[in-house]
């Protein structure tokens, strides 16, 4: 069973006091192990179709090349590469994949492309801006 307390949750004490509850009723014949860690919201479906339906897309339109390379290339230039090899040749490859970055991680992460793309003349308009 797990339990997510939001800071901002207005039925926090609610599901506070329904875990409390919960624990209470284990039965006492067994061990139990309790683990409490930190939620991390990860990143949205919005943040997502933003990532690959506005700053890949147009990167892809301005560069021809195509939205997957774009996105290798900018997690590898973001958190850094390592070499693989195989059957004898290298290849490099992102250190750090997308799809566990927290809401906030793929706010970061975002930023890093709308500036390296800027750097290079292509403007990738904000969440939600008007394009």
């Amino acid at each position: 069973m797990s339990f997510i307390l939001r800071h901002s949750d207005p039925s926090r004490e609610r599901i506070l006091e329904n875990a409390c509850a919960f624990l209470r009723k284990l039965p006492p014949s067994k061990s139990w192990r309790i683990d409490v860690v930190e939620h991390r919201e990860r990143r949205s479906d919005a943040q997502n179709r933003y990532l690959w339906g506005v700053a890949y897309a147009e990167l892809a339109k301005t560069t021809g090349q195509e939205a997957e390379d774009w996105h290798e290339y900018f997690l590898g230039e973001h958190y850094g590469w390592e070499t693989v090899e195989l059957m004898g040749r290298r290849k490099l490859r992102p250190i750090r994949r997308s799809s566990k970055l927290s809401k906030a991680e793929f706010a970061e992460h975002v930023a890093f492309i709308q500036m390296r793309a800027a750097e290079h003349g292509i403007y990738i308009p904000d969440p939600g801006e008007s394009q």
